[in-house]
């Protein structure tokens, strides 16, 4: 029996202004495991990213749970979901957030540097990574001197360098052509199935979905299963 990497238990997640409560998650639940790819769809503004954010760990929801290996992490101070995340998330942006003085492969390297691996280990792993999104030729240059797409690559290697337990991606594919998605797509692929990762999609690139073991919309606050 596969064992569950993360678990939403009845999320609420509201947004507060002087105006209104705008109660965008409305009793969430969710179960992931592990080897399982699985694609989260809805119209815009629906609270895609505020899932993401929440089960990623870096947005705390108003009521609810949330499980990462079995571990509660709603009690956890920021040092704590600091340190989870480091350790066994692997998160993927809208935008690529990559360091703009460091070049793709010191930026894919980070995570492993910042977790105690060598210099020479962590670059090994980074010049893998960015071998399998066919980025080798641009390890040494500054994300500015990048196209969007290529900087999408590098955020998405630099996502899986620590092996993470859980991925998440937030539009992973948005910015790429076909071909490129494929590639992308495939390392995402190869996470779960070979890693044994758990793997978590936001996209409105429907395409993809088909290669996915379920596919969940997000409407009115609730997750169901993608018709």
């Amino acid at each position: 029996m596969m064992a569950a990497v993360l678990e939403l238990r009845e999320i609420v997640r509201e947004y507060r202004s002087e105006a209104a409560t705008l109660r965008v998650l409305q009793g969430a639940d969710l179960t992931l495991n592990e080897g399982e790819l699985v694609g989260l769809v809805g119209p815009s503004g629906s609270g895609k990213s505020t899932l993401l954010h929440t089960a990623g760990l870096l947005e705390k929801a108003e009521s609810g749970t949330v499980l990462l290996e079995g571990q509660d992490c709603t009690a956890l101070n920021d040092a704590g979901r600091t340190r989870l995340r480091r350790q066994k998330l692997g998160f993927v942006y809208q935008f690529h957030h990559l360091l703009p003085e460091f070049n793709a492969l010191d930026n894919v390297a980070m995570p492993l540097r910042v977790d105690g691996q060598n210099r020479r280990a962590a670059h090994a792993k980074a010049a893998a990574l960015l071998e399998e999104m066919g980025l080798s030729d641009r390890a040494g240059h500054q994300p500015g001197q990048m196209s969007g797409g290529e900087q999408q690559r590098v955020a998405i290697a630099r996502a899986l360098a620590n092996d993470p337990r859980l991925v998440i991606a937030d539009e992973p594919t948005g910015n790429l052509d076909p071909v490129t998605t494929d590639r992308v797509f495939a390392s995402l692929i190869r996470m779960a199935r070979h890693e044994g990762a758990a793997v978590l999609i936001a996209t409105h690139n429907l395409a993809l979905t088909r290669h996915m073991d379920r596919v969940l919309t997000l409407a009115d606050g609730k997750l169901t299963d993608f018709a």
